[in-house]
């Protein structure tokens, strides 16, 4: 069975990337629990091997993963390999920190654009803050405050159209407290009165910031809603 894990990993990092299962089939046979299991493992770690952007040497990568599967004496001292390895982390570090930096530089430069130009458009107000809105359709009702709890419908994009989250294709409305949302949406909310429509745009500083929701909402992204409140629904009882 250690002879099958290995012929696993060895299939798993020399197939492409997108492999059908025809293909892993005439590679090696899956028949027990531990064929499959053996498997699995061998394909997760050729996957993060091959996503870590790391140049490596396929023969002594497999004979580092067949030593430390058979027990046999390691090639490396502990430290040395502590200290490769904390290399490695390092370099890692720096090269994601760059990839952020220079995400947070574009989406804030396209952000800033955006939001110049949206607010020279008809009907829209900017606020103290920054955030952008305008009025699509005027409520009568009561106005929440910071304390209140609101029902909503909403549909919420990036600046270049993707949506990325909607109330509405969920099937149900959504409930939170005013000031349990990022700070621009509880700045509108208090604006409102139950049953208008806004259309916002929400600044990065007043959305995620330079940190963002990864993968969902990169850093510095200027989020665009459809914001329809619904009612203020009761506190609940404590």
């Amino acid at each position: 069975m250690k002879r099958i894990a290995g012929i696993a990993l060895v299939a798993c990092l020399s197939l492409p990337s997108v492999v059908s299962a025809t293909d892993a089939e005439k590679a090696v046979e899956l028949n027990s629990f531990k064929d499959k299991l053996s498997y699995s493992m061998g394909l997760d770690m050729g996957t993060y091997l091959n996503g870590i952007g790391e140049e490596l040497d396929y023969d002594r990568l497999i004979l580092g993963l067949k030593s430390g599967f058979e027990g046999t004496d390691a090639l490396m001292s502990m430290e040395e390999m502590q200290s490769v390895q904390k290399e490695f982390a390092e370099k890692m570090k720096a090269k994601q920190e760059a990839q952020m930096k220079a995400l947070q530089e574009k989406n804030k430069k396209a952000g800033d654009a955006y939001l110049e130009e949206n607010k020279k458009k008809e009907g829209v107000i900017v606020t103290d803050s920054g955030l952008q809105y305008n009025v699509v359709k005027e409520g009568t009702g009561a106005t929440p405050k910071a304390e209140d709890t609101v029902k909503v419908h909403y549909k919420g994009t990036k600046i270049d159209g993707t949506v990325f989250d909607d109330s509405n294709t969920r099937g149900e409305p959504a409930i939170f407290g005013v000031t349990q949302v990022i700070p621009g949406w509880s700045e509108v909310l208090q604006l409102m009165k139950e049953g208008a429509s806004y259309h916002v745009v929400i600044p990065s500083s007043l959305a995620y910031g330079e940190q963002g929701v990864p993968p969902m909402i990169e850093p510095n992204s200027v989020l665009v809603f459809e914001v329809d409140l619904l009612s203020i629904e009761e506190a609940p009882k404590k």
